[in-house]
Parts: structure tokens; sequence; C-alpha cells
């Protein structure tokens, strides 16, 4: 095709537009000698060049080989036109269109060279709390419309000095075609204001530093939202922020200054360090130094810390200010949505914060921090947001008719899909108040114009009482698709791993609505993406009080102790501890009386976290099974024994496993190690579980999903034990295993669906 001299066609899609790509083209033709031009549009980048052959062909190849560092080509292509005798090349103005298949670039952390530039004193951008290149700064927050040029971000509102025009208009410039470009002579500017609004004098970093540094709590406004930070080792301070946003126990996320500063917190295995420094900097979860200088209040009977480096120039201006790591929560409120706008978190944090260090940039689209743990060298995220959203999760299936998944209650992230991606949503939170209801229906459209997805189908929970599927069942003129929750946590595990099935799926979280209406949570299905069969499941047990079981885990203990031991319950500091109400439960239990049945694995866990006396009552959701999580003794290997095989596979384990706790604390056994054979005893049962699919169906892959496996030290001896027994392992490292990562199951499902009613 490209034999002789002439002249191509070029079409590059992927994540290309706000990283420098068309400075890149541009560089690059000018390394081969090729004339032409390069632009956005609606479809990511379009080119022409022109010259000799091999030139070109190597210029084609380099456009994947060399690409920007932020940079993700998916597809090159390219198609022989006339040549025009054209000298010269240059950058074109954008074009705009009518669909739209650009993909936006995540917001991505401050790079070397502008930190560089961040401390050097003779640089004009010196000690600048904005500063961005090509390489790095905010992307998806700001970005109003695609193509993705000024003119479409919140950016549009600052325009250039002579001195940025002049960066931006130099192809030799790393600030070529940057379209957040700014500069402290024409860039949005940073004041530190106090509950009143009234402006503080003097250096707002210094001022807001010498705040911290003195105990008090400050709004930042950061690339996604606003967070509020107070010094990490002040109990006072940070107790006082747990009182301010009435988050009485979950744990705050701390901001090292770097990571040698992060050592002195947390261990850092060599698995964690290019999670922790990379351009997406996440909030990394990590096994807390017995000496790390924190307050008691930062993260209360845990032993691990959620750790994160600078992402925002402003961050590292602030600490390196301060000296000492800082607490740096979500600004809200427990349960709302993270403010954004100026006047809402003036009006929502004013309470609790003593003063806000605030720019003018507006934030165009709210987006949470990311959360992640590390498993086996890999990510294993537990909030996938800023600096991973809005990349698309790729699946080998194609998506042949638009498709929204609504998601689910709870952790709720929203997809949007067609071709080949899947767009996850940033997270949303629970569906559970207006402003995070309006936040979900806001981003949907959002989502929808900018990746120019109008949904002909419309994926939904089974839950008839979610929000998120009374969303979907509101839409006109759209297929309704159903799929039910933990098919759908299986199939976000597999299009996670690029695997149609079918596969041995296992289930596990708090709570789901099941095909025959009650509530599942421990399951065991064989899965591919258009179905499942429920081949296996815990024992149902009730919830007295229902909902009110899942926020007083002893309810659970309740529910199992009655189960299996009936008017004869052992004389536990459970039943001591309750005795009062303990009967009325029993009856409550026994009743079916507001006691919904469940086979859930996470009420399982919530009740020997009760029976142990580590939670009867909790403030977050999964926090008593975290609190047994984090009790385990990590030196005991031993597990009960307990069999999961028999006409319905795991049924009888629950019972089995509650019982062996049971009898080991009456013989006075240390509850870590109770509490770390009940976690090897239920990771066995799975294992053995399997192996009995396997004898009746031949599948040797294991697909491992639901927010229960979020549990490293569960998950760590599932996959082992079933790597031992020569099965395949399927774990989550895109989107995460509880329900943030529903979304993008129900959207496969629905797509499989699709494609077998055109096939039959």
């Amino acid at each position: 095709m490209l034999a002789g001299a002439g002249r191509i066609r070029v079409r590059v899609e992927g994540i290309v537009q706000g990283v420098g790509f068309r400075p890149f083209v541009h560089h690059l033709a000018a390394e081969y000698r090729l004339a032409g031009f390069v632009g956005n549009d609606t479809e990511g980048v379009f080119a022409e060049v022109e010259g000799e052959a091999a030139a070109m062909a190597s210029f084609v190849a380099d456009l994947s080989r060399r690409a920007p560092t932020l940079a993700q080509v998916e597809r090159v292509s390219t198609e022989v036109v006339p040549p025009t005798g054209q000298r010269g090349f240059g950058i074109v103005a954008s074009v705009t269109g009518v669909g739209r298949a650009t993909l936006i670039s995540p917001d991505t952390a401050t790079c070397p060279d502008c930190l560089a530039e961040l401390s050097d004193t003779a640089d004009r951008r010196h000690g600048y709390p904005l500063t961005n290149c090509t390489n790095c700064g905010p992307r998806f927050t700001i970005v109003t419309d695609v193509p993705y040029d000024r003119r479409a971000t919140t950016m549009a509102e600052f325009p250039l000095c002579a001195d940025c025009a002049a960066e931006y208009a130099d192809p030799q410039d790393r600030r070529f075609h940057a379209e957040p470009v700014c500069c402290p002579a024409c860039g949005p500017t940073l004041r530190l204001v106090d509950a009143d609004g009234a402006p503080v004098p003097g250096d707002p970093v210094e001022a807001a530093a010498r705040w911290l540094r003195d105990g008090r709590i400050v709004a930042v406004k950061g690339l996604g939202g606003y967070h509020l930070a107070t010094r990490a080792d002040d109990e006072q301070a940070v107790s006082a922020l747990r009182a301010g946003k009435r988050r009485e126990e979950k744990p705050f996320a701390v901001m090292a200054g770097d990571l040698r500063a992060a050592r002195v917190l947390v261990d850092v295995p060599p698995a964690a360090v290019p999670v922790l420094t990379g351009a997406r900097r996440p909030v990394v979860l990590l096994p807390r130094r017995v000496d790390a200088p924190v307050a008691a209040s930062v993260a209360p009977d845990n032993r691990d810390l959620g750790v994160m480096l600078p992402y925002a120039p402003l961050h590292h201006l602030l600490l390196s200010r301060l000296g000492t790591p800082v607490v740096l929560t979500s600004g809200n409120i427990s349960d709302e949505p993270i403010a954004h706008r100026d006047d809402d978190a003036r009006e929502r944090l004013a309470h609790l914060a003593d003063g806000f260090l605030v720019h003018d940039r507006r934030i165009h689209v709210r987006t949470d921090d990311s959360v992640v743990r590390v498993f086996r060298g890999r990510e294993l995220p537990v909030r996938r947001s800023r600096g991973y959203v809005p990349a698309p999760v790729t699946v080998p299936w194609p998506f042949d008719r638009p498709v929204l998944a609504c998601g689910a209650e709870l952790k709720n992230t929203f997809c949007v899909a067609k071709g080949r991606r899947a767009f996850v949503s940033h997270h949303i939170g629970d569906l559970e108040n207006y402003e995070t209801l309006c936040a979900f229906t806001d981003g949907i459209a959002h989502f929808s114009r900018i990746f120019d997805v109008r949904p002909e189908i419309v994926a939904h929970d089974l839950h008839p009482e979610y929000l998120s599927t009374k969303y979907a069942l509101q839409r006109d003129d759209v297929e309704l698709v159903g799929v039910q929750h933990h098919h759908a946590h299986i199939a976000s595990c597999l299009a996670d791993n690029g695997e149609p099935g079918p596969v041995i799926g296992v289930a596990f979280d708090g709570l789901g609505f099941g095909s025959d209406g009650t509530l599942w949570g421990g399951e065991l299905l064989v899965a591919d993406l258009r179905g499942f069969d429920r081949v296996g499941h815990l024992g149902a047990v009730p919830m007295p009080g229902g909902v009110a079981a899942v926020r007083e885990p002893w309810r659970m203990a309740v529910a199992y102790l009655d189960d299996i031991y009936g008017d004869a319950v052992p004389d536990l500091a459970v039943v001591r501890r309750h005795e009062r109400r303990w009967s009325t439960v029993v009856a409550l239990a026994r009743s079916g009386t507001n006691s919904p049945r469940t086979s859930s694995a996470g009420r399982l866990f919530d009740a020997v976290s009760a029976i142990l006396g580590l939670r009867d009552r909790v403030t977050y959701e999964g926090q008593a099974a975290i609190a047994l999580e984090q009790r385990a003794r990590l030196d005991e290997r031993g597990g009960y024994r307990v069999e999961a095989a028999g006409p319905v596979p795991f049924v009888d384990v629950g019972r089995g496993l509650v019982r062996c706790v049971v009898e080991d604390l009456l013989a006075d056994v240390d509850p870590g190690r109770i509490a770390a054979r009940f976690h090897h005893g239920l990771a066995d049962a799975v294992v053995r579980a399997a192996e009995a699919v396997r004898e009746s169906t031949g599948l040797t892959s294991v697909a491992l999903s639901g927010g229960v496996f979020q549990n490293v030290l569960l998950l760590e001896r599932v996959v082992c034990g079933l790597e031992t027994k020569g099965f395949r392992a399927l774990v989550h490292s895109r989107v995460p295993p509880n329900d943030g990562g529903v979304c993008l199951g129900q959207a496969v499902v629905a797509a499989a669906r699709h494609r077998a009613d055109l096939a039959a």
C-alpha cells in the first residue's frame, strides 16, 4: 500500500486527545521529513502525511510504538490518497461532527517536568499551584464536550497570556497544544478564605499550612472536588473532623509528601511502588507500621492504612510547607456526594472547616479518589474513580447496540457501552439521597453526550426497590434487560479478564435480589455471559429485623445460633450482652415477620464477627467483616474442615463454620486464631465445592467476585487452593469486585443476550 512516494490519510483511535498526541505527531512528521497536517475530531486524531514510502511506514508504526506516556492507542488505520505537493506540516483546527468516538484522558498526577518548574525560583511558574502541561493535570474533570479543545473545557474562561500562547503554538515546547495550559499571569488564582468567606492575607499555601500545623481543618479544592484536610498525627483535630463529617469509624485516607514519607507510615511492597507513584495516584491500602505517627482516630482498629501521594501541584506545595502527612478525605458529610462547586462547598462544609483553600477553575464532573489494594502484584480495585475514569474497559465482544447499564444501589457506578468499549463511570456512591441520585442521572447524561451513546438497551438489577432499577424502568423507547445481581458480578469478572465462560462462579457479597425473589449472597454458579445455573449456595437463614440486621450484626449471630442450636444455645458472651432482647429477636427470626431469609456470605461474616465480640453494631457497610479480617492472626495456618459437597454444594458450610467457631470459643482459643481458621475454612470449602462442580461439568476456571473478595486474606487462600487443585482462578484487576463493578457485568450480559437473539 505504501510502495513509492505518495500521501496517506491516517486515523488514530483511543485515548489520543488531551495527552499531547497532536504535538507528538507534529514532531514525528518533522523527524521523518513528511508534509501534511494533524487535527482532532469527534473520533480521535486524523492526519495526512506526504513523503517517501519508507518514511511514511515508519511514521505509522511509531504512532503506536512511541506514543506519549498518557496515550492509549487502540487502532491506527491508513488510506492511500492522491499527493498534493504540500510543503510543511501543521496542526489544523478541530472538526466537529455528528458521531463521536473520542476517548478522554483521566486526570493525571503532576509530571516531573512540572514539579521541577514548581520548585525553580527562576521559573515563571515557580510555586504556581495550578501548573500543568501536555503530560499531566486535569482532563476528565474539566471537559464539557468533545472534541477535546480548550473551548470545550472549563479553562475556556481563562484567555492565554502572550507567554502561554507562545508555548501553546511552539512545536518544540512541552505545552504545545496543551489545552489546560496557564500561568500566574493568565490562569486560575488561589486564595485562602475563612469559614465566613473573608480573605486571609498573605501566601495562601503558607497560611493554610500554618493553620494545619495549628490543628485546624482546611477544605482544599482538588481536581475532582473538595477535600477536608487536617494533620494526620493530631488526635484532637482528627476527632473533630470525624464529628463534623458524622463519620464515626470508617478509616480516613492519609496523604504523604513522597514515597519516603509513605514508608514511615506503611510497609510498601515492591509491587505497590508503581501504583503509589504512577500517574493515577489512587489511595492504596497497605499494612500500617506499628510506629506509624498517625492519630488513633485515623483508622480505628485497622492494621491497614490508606495512603496516597500528592497528585496536584497544590498538594505538593502544601505538603512541602507542612512537612507532615495529612488526612485528606472527601469534602462531604457521610453518605453525601463530594462537594465540587464552590458555593455548595461553602454551604455544606463551613460548619466543620476553619477555612477554604480554593481556586477559580471550575470542576465540571465531581470525581472521588480511587482506592485499590495490591494482590499478587496487580491492582485490586476497591473504588475506581479519579485517575482511571473515563478510560474505557475494552472487551473482546461487540456491543452491537448501544447499552446503558444502571448498576446497583450501593457503591453505584453506571456504564455506557458501544463497539467494544464499556465506559464505566466514576464512583457515584450509595443511591439513598436526592443529591446522589442527581449525580447519577447527571452523570449518565454527561457520559451519553461525550461518548455519543444513545442507549437502545438499558440493563438493570432485578431488585424492584433499587433507585437505579426504577430509573431504568422509567426510560422510554428502549429495550429493558433485567440481570440477576450475582450473575452480573460473575459476568463483570469475566469481562475484566476478557473471558466469555462458561466458568464456575463464586459470588460472595452482602445482599442481592435472587431470581427466586429471596436474598442471595453466597452463591455457586455455572455461568457464561448469557446466563447461569445456581448449582450451590450457603444455607439461608433469617435476617431478624430486615435492614436492622445489617446495622446490628449481633442479630445475624442470633439467626445462625438459633438455626444451629435452637433453644440450647451455649453460654456465649454475645448472648449475655444482648440477654434482654435475645428471646425477642429469636421469636422474630422464627416468625419470619420482617425477617427475610438470605444465603449471604457477608451476613455470615457479620454473625461470626459478633460471636467473637468484634462488632455488635456497625457504622458503615462491611465494617463487621473488615473487623474479622483485621483480627485474624496471620501466623495461623489451620482452617475448619467443613464439607462443601452434597446434593446442594455449599449449603451446610455456614452452619458448620459457625459451629466450629463456637466450639473453639468455648475452649478459650484466641479469637485471632478463630478468625483466621474461619477464613481458611471458608476458603477451603470454596475449593472443595469447585471440585464437586468440576466433577459434573468439567469446568476448570473459577471466577471470584462480590464485595467479600476484597478481603485479601480470604482471596489469597481461595486462589492458592484452586491453583493447587488444577483450577485457573479469575480475579478482578480493572473494576472492583464489589457493587462498583456490577454495571459492567450488566452491560456485557445484555449485549450477549442480544447477540444470541440475533443468531437465533
